[in-house]
């Protein structure tokens, strides 16, 4: 059935005096989200789901309000969660390249390091003072006199006996010698030694070789002593540091006495000073000096406070806006000393994951996926419930300073991806580990339905908008002009957009040419010059296309009637805006076996859903006409002056009507555009952007001056669709201009060709004089021109081509 639209049929207007809008400006929005209710739903069940991968991934396009709402969920959710602990690390005594984890309660990390830096300080002055009394110098000095007593007597029993055997000692720096003497007790040189008989002088070798023997067990004995004295003084130094750390270290334990890892790191501590005792005092007592060496003597005592939530209650929210691998998980700093870069556990920084530890991370999924080992390094956290600091040098095998591995921190988070929903279906499909870890799905819907309650949340939304914004107040007429905006951005007449992004940026520049103008509110005409100037400041390539056609470059009839022409509609989308733009489409027709050639596809200009509305076509053609018969002929198809690629089906009811045209050889009115796809039942679909289609070619139409026989054919399905321009509506009411809803091929026959489609009669053929009567007359003729040529061959063809 065909439709000839009215103004009123081409644009759903609102009725702005059956609203309150003063209560509505009055009232604050009482919800949070209009239009959302599936993706709340969603937020309301995963947000505090941390266990089992029931991360959440919120879906939507941009300016649907996701970021807003996650915000809303997670402080209601965390204000009433415990507050996680703290996270610290310290030195690992035993092998400083593996700092340890201290865990603390919530504000206890800044606490505990306050507490050890007063703890070494006081272990610094308690040291000095116990080693500087007298009670230490007294004890020290007995344990050494005591040695020297016990040496004293080992060498005078030795000088004693030597004597009495006619010998003395004499101590070298090289080495103890025992000399003969004689009887006056002076040393024997060795000419008198060499005048003295040979039993003589084997005697006195003999004695002096025994009293060596002897003088070298005495000289052990007296070693022995000495190591005694020192493990005296050891044991003495060790006692007295010991007692004195036991002393500052006691409070503390007590208070710590149930985190082990914290009681054993006190008792490390306590070790390390203590077997470095000498070292410990000398830096204490030359700390004026600033020397570095003196100051890491201090430094592996520190506290590295990782993660700090004293100023957080409940469960810390983290957004992350450049989620690179160091600003998640943290890394190992180092730092330049005598030319070289060197590095210890007070250099580790923690990244987002530590922060956001025991709460929630917000992270953007485009960011993360375009920065390098970030996405399978999370990943590797959430499956394993640990943040490890890794150094992305390594993983790309690079060789850098000496670095360090910290151990590992337990993770309990949350991680709440945001994007769209095409990056969503690419990583459900390609990585395995995705369903696995981000169980929750919220997702954000574009549009809701044209209700009255939605077009008051709708008004109140804006309103809050205007409001946060210290805008110009927006009055009724203006109101319901945004609405309508927002109708025409869903592409539905049912719909009405959430997209409050671009809502809110029409807004702003209506604001602004409001105070141009000197207002003091914003009122419809301003919306409207907001949305034709932004329109305006894009169509410049639409303006380039139309000024071509009205040149006669493009070479686009508007006027007369033709065979075998049509002028299609396809879209060309520049990001910002879409346009439409009139394509003439031709059809030629011959004797032949080839069948339908579409002439886009044969020079690979054609993306595969266009080729698919060829072969529909076809399956047309053979149903119509090739009941009785087969179809033998030679046909082509070309969209005139196009040099890219083609895509979509919008325009295949189109290239069916130049087709018939060139079959029935019946004129086509070339002022008439037809958009629509078709089935192989000849029904005609629906197509995407409608509005931009008609209004493409009006404008065409409307450069040349429009006569009142031009107009568009659209598939009847698509008025739901329609919000079109007010000017369109001004002309179709003045008859300069027609829109047509046609349900079937058959409707647009008759508008297009002036003649009657025509029926199927009992016997096969058509209602003469129709269309589809010239239609199946013309492919005989044909089969008949191809027949005598086929039986002429010395070969018998069974089978005729098919299209």
């Amino acid at each position: 059935m065909i439709h000839l639209l009215k103004p009123k049929d081409l644009r759903k207007g609102l009725a702005i005096k059956k609203i309150d809008w003063t209560q509505i400006r009055k009232s604050e929005p009482s919800k949070l989200l209009i239009g959302q209710e599936r993706a709340l739903k969603s937020l309301e069940f995963g947000i505090g789901n941390k266990r089992g991968g029931f991360n959440i991934f919120v879906s939507g396009y941009p300016g649907s309000g996701k970021l807003k709402a996650v915000n809303h969920f997670l402080e209601e959710k965390a204000k009433l969660e415990v507050t996680p602990d703290d996270w610290c690390y310290v030195n690992n005594f035993q092998d400083s390249f593996y700092p340890k984890k201290l865990k603390l309660p919530n504000g206890g990390g800044q606490i505990f390091k306050l507490e050890i830096q007063r703890l070494i300080m006081e272990i610094q002055k308690i040291l000095i003072n116990a080693f500087e009394s007298k009670e230490y110098h007294d004890r020290k000095e007995q344990i050494i006199e005591d040695f020297r007593q016990k040496e004293k007597e080992l060498f005078q029993n030795i000088h004693k006996k030597a004597r009495e055997n006619n010998f003395t000692v004499t101590k070298t720096p090289i080495e103890i010698l025992v000399i003969p003497t004689d009887d006056k007790g002076m040393p024997l040189n060795d000419e008198k030694f060499n005048k003295l008989d040979k039993n003589k002088r084997n005697t006195i070798l003999k004695r002096q070789s025994q009293l060596k023997k002897e003088l070298f067990d005495l000289i052990r004995k007296n070693r022995e002593l000495e190591r005694a004295s020192n493990e005296s003084l050891i044991q003495l130094d060790e006692s007295i540091a010991s007692y004195a750390i036991d002393t500052l270290l006691q409070e503390l334990k007590e208070k710590y006495r149930d985190f082990d890892d914290v009681l054993l790191h006190l008792d490390g501590i306590k070790k390390d000073i203590i077997a470095s005792l000498h070292g410990f005092l000398k830096a204490s007592l030359n700390q004026d000096k600033h020397d570095y060496k003196q100051e890491l003597k201090f430094q592996k005592y520190e506290v590295n406070v990782i993660t700090d939530n004293s100023d957080i209650s409940g469960a810390p929210i983290v957004l992350e806006l450049n989620p690179t691998l160091n600003n998640l998980f943290g890394k190992v700093e180092h730092e330049s000393y005598m030319g070289t870069l060197i590095t210890n556990f007070t250099l580790i920084r923690g990244g987002t994951l530590h922060k956001a530890n025991g709460g929630y991370l917000i992270i953007s999924l485009k960011d993360l996926l375009m920065s390098y080992f970030s996405w399978d390094s999370l990943k590797r956290a959430l499956k394993n419930n640990e943040i490890v600091i890794e150094d992305a040098r390594e993983q790309l095998g690079i060789i850098g300073a000496k670095s360090l591995k910290p151990e590992p921190i337990p993770l309990d988070i949350q991680v709440i991806l945001i994007g769209s929903p095409r990056l969503y279906y690419l990583l459900y499909e390609l990585d395995e580990d995705f369903k696995e870890l981000f169980k929750v799905k919220a997702e954000f819907d574009t549009s809701m339905d044209y209700s009255s309650q939605n077009i008051k949340d709708f008004a109140g939304v804006t309103y809050r908008i205007q409001k946060e914004n210290d805008l110009y107040p927006i009055n009724d007429e203006a109101m319901g002009k945004l609405v309508e905006h927002a109708s025409r951005m869903a592409e539905d007449r049912e719909k009405i957009s959430i997209k409050f992004r671009e809502i809110r940026d029409v807004i702003h520049e209506a604001d602004h040419y409001a105070r141009i103008a000197k207002k003091d509110e914003i009122g419809s005409e301003d919306i409207k010059e907001a949305i034709e100037s932004r329109y305006y400041r894009s169509n410049l390539i639409q303006d380039k296309i139309n000024e071509m056609i009205k040149r006669g470059q493009l070479m686009i009839d508007l006027k007369e009637s033709k065979v075998g022409q049509i002028n299609g509609i396809s879209v060309l989308d520049l990001g910002d805006i879409r346009f439409g733009r009139p394509n003439k489409i031709t059809a030629s027709i011959a004797s032949g076996k080839v069948g339908l050639i579409d002439i886009e596809r044969e020079a690979k200009l054609a993306g595969p859903i266009h080729t698919k509305g060829i072969l529909i076509l076809q399956g047309y053609l053979l149903e119509k006409y090739g009941q009785d018969k087969a179809l033998s002929l030679f046909a082509s198809l070309v969209f005139e002056q196009s040099y890219s690629e083609i895509e979509g089906d919008s325009a295949s009811c189109a290239e069916l009507f130049a087709l018939l045209s060139s079959l029935a050889q019946l004129q086509i009115k070339q002022g008439i555009a037809v958009t629509g796809s078709i089935n192989q039942k000849g029904e005609l679909q629906p197509v995407g952007a409608i509005n931009q289609k008609i209004e493409g070619f009006y404008a065409v139409c409307a450069q040349s001056g429009l006569n009142g026989d031009q107009g568009v054919i659209i598939p009847k399905p698509n008025l739901e669709n329609l919000m079109l321009k007010e000017e369109i509506l001004t002309a179709v009411e003045q008859g300069l201009f027609r829109i047509w809803a046609i349900d079937t091929v058959d409707d647009g026959i008759e508008i297009l060709m002036g003649l009657a489609a025509g029926k199927r009669l009992q016997g096969g053929s058509f209602s003469k004089n129709s269309v589809h009567y010239k239609v199946d007359e013309r492919l005989r003729e044909l089969n008949r021109n191809v027949l005598p040529v086929a039986n002429a061959g010395k070969e018998e063809h069974s089978n005729t081509y098919y299209l």
